[in-house]
Formats: C-alpha cells, sequence, structure tokens
C-alpha cells in the first residue's frame, strides 16, 4: 500500500510540474504575441473600413446624374479607406449591379490586362458610359455661363461649387492665372 500511495504522489507530483510547465509556456507566448503585436500592427482590413461606410449600389438610372452622384459619393468613401489603386477598382466594380454590372463585366473581358485598370480608367469609362458627353458639356457649359443673378450669396457659392465639378480645367486655369 506504500508503494501505491508513494507512486500515486510522484504521478501527482509530475502533473502538477508539467501543468506549471504548460502554464509557463503558455504566458511566454503570450508576451511574444503582445510584443509583436506591439512591434508590428495589425493589417487594416480596408475592405471592412469601406463597407462601414455603407456605400451605395449602382445599377442604372433614368437620371445620368445620378451615375456622377455615385462615383463620386464612392470615390469619397474610398479615399478616406485609403485604398490603393487596384482597391478601389475592386471595391466600386463590386458594387455594380444589373445592367451597370454587364457593362463592366464585358469592359473587363475585353480588356487586354483587366487586373491592371487603374482607378482613374474605372472612372474615365464609367462616366462616358453612363454619362452623355452631351450631359457633361451641358454642365460645363452651365458652369462657365453661371451667374449670381437672383441667387442670394451662399446659393451662388454653393451652385458654382456643385457645378465647379464638370469644369476642373477651367478651374485650375482660373486658380493658376
Amino acid at each position: 500500500m506504500e508503494q501505491f500511495f508513494a507512486a500515486k504522489t510522484q504521478l501527482l507530483t509530475n502533473l502538477a510540474n508539467t501543468m506549471a510547465a504548460m502554464q509557463a509556456q503558455m504566458n511566454n507566448n503570450n508576451n511574444n504575441n503582445n510584443n509583436n503585436n506591439q512591434q508590428q500592427p495589425l493589417p487594416r482590413d480596408k475592405h471592412r473600413e469601406f463597407m462601414s461606410h455603407k456605400p451605395l449600389t449602382f445599377s442604372h438610372s433614368p437620371d445620368p446624374l445620378d451615375a456622377d452622384y455615385w462615383l463620386k459619393t464612392v470615390e469619397k468613401m474610398l479615399n478616406i479607406t485609403q485604398c490603393s489603386n487596384r482597391e478601389k477598382v475592386l471595391y466600386a466594380s463590386g458594387h455594380l449591379e444589373g445592367p451597370a454590372a454587364d457593362w463592366w463585366d464585358a469592359y473587363t473581358t475585353t480588356h487586354a490586362n483587366a487586373n491592371g485598370i487603374t482607378w482613374e480608367e474605372f472612372r474615365t469609362n464609367f462616366r462616358s458610359h453612363h454619362i452623355p458627353s452631351g450631359l457633361m458639356k451641358l454642365k460645363k457649359k452651365e458652369f462657365l455661363d453661371l451667374k449670381q443673378g437672383n441667387m442670394s450669396l451662399t446659393e451662388y457659392r454653393d451652385k458654382f461649387v456643385q457645378l465647379s465639378h464638370y469644369a476642373p480645367e477651367d478651374i485650375a486655369d482660373d486658380e493658376q492665372n
């Protein structure tokens, strides 16, 4: 019986030592992980950040300016999220539906390097497909012909800012003069 208790005591001692060693190992690993996390922050999940802004989807609209509004809104969210050129194209194109998604699928299928499409190329081709050039010219002309008239100064300023989007080269020229 004495041998039995001695063996049992030895077994419990070994088990306690093993548990203490495992606990020390776990504490050491946690300290290393904490040190690693402090040295190298976890990479940002830009897609999650972009999605947190609840971006609109775009399918089609009878008013072509809705397409322009969608593009401006999504671009603002992409810039806030600090997306790379490629991420901008992927995230924005992922929010196209219906006819707009069909256009994008056809565009990428016929593109020589679909993975190399830049944000500028996406934006330019999206606009040229969804917003008639004649409308863009009319909006630019409306900007160039803008007069305060009966508008208050605030209304005039707001209209100026809204329409200036259609004539960026004229704004740049004006600033350079």
